[in-house]
């Protein structure tokens, strides 16, 4: 009897370490995510395994994804890499750290104190009006700039935080052409892919 109750305790212990491995990112990512300090590297077309990765479609998380350590890491980390004094930037993608997936954090000019906020499973899902010109630089593209016509008024769909539920969002003006660049990123597309 003492055996079986051994055998049945090991075997919950295995199956809850088995649930909770599944909410985590892959073994690859979460190295990325946790081998590294607060500011991660960021990925630039001029190293062709870099490059690879940048041109990469992204996929989407799950719930338990979104739920995990290694998530919480990578959203804190993106907003620390993004704000540091070498990027000073306003918006980064997942596969700008080596992490194809689609997750987005982007300053947001439109809100009081202009906050950063990260975004998963973000897509673009309307755009209205005439595209715009607009200067554009990105920090996987070093030393390079270049004019791109976006759109000033687009809808977004998200999976909200901590609710895990999706969400619709109208966003205008600048902060809009920075998600639209963040959302080209998520699909293998460089700003640079727009100019002449």
């Amino acid at each position: 009897m003492k055996y079986f109750f051994r055998k049945a305790a090991l075997f919950a212990a295995y199956s809850t370490i088995c649930a909770c491995s599944q909410g985590s990112l892959s073994k690859e990512e979460s190295g990325i995510i946790n081998g590294q300090g607060e500011v991660m590297r960021v990925f630039t077309v001029n190293a062709p395994e870099d490059l690879e990765v940048l041109r990469r479609p992204c996929s989407e998380l799950n719930d338990r994804e979104l739920r995990s350590e290694d998530f919480a890491t990578l959203a804190r980390k993106m907003v620390a890499t993004v704000t540091s004094p070498e990027q000073d930037g306003v918006g980064i993608a997942g596969p700008q750290v080596g992490i194809s997936r689609r997750v987005i954090a982007v300053q947001r000019f439109d809100k009081e104190g202009e906050p950063f906020e990260v975004y998963p499973n973000v897509r673009i899902i309307a755009c209205r009006g005439e595209k715009v010109p607009g200067p554009e630089g990105c920090l996987s593209v070093p030393d390079c700039r270049g004019t791109v016509s976006r759109y000033r008024d687009i809808d977004i769909s998200y999976t909200s935080l901590p609710e895990l539920k999706d969400c619709t969002e109208t966003i205008s003006g600048f902060t809009a052409v920075i998600f639209q660049h963040e959302c080209d990123h998520l699909d293998g597309v460089l700003y640079t892919d727009y100019l002449d």
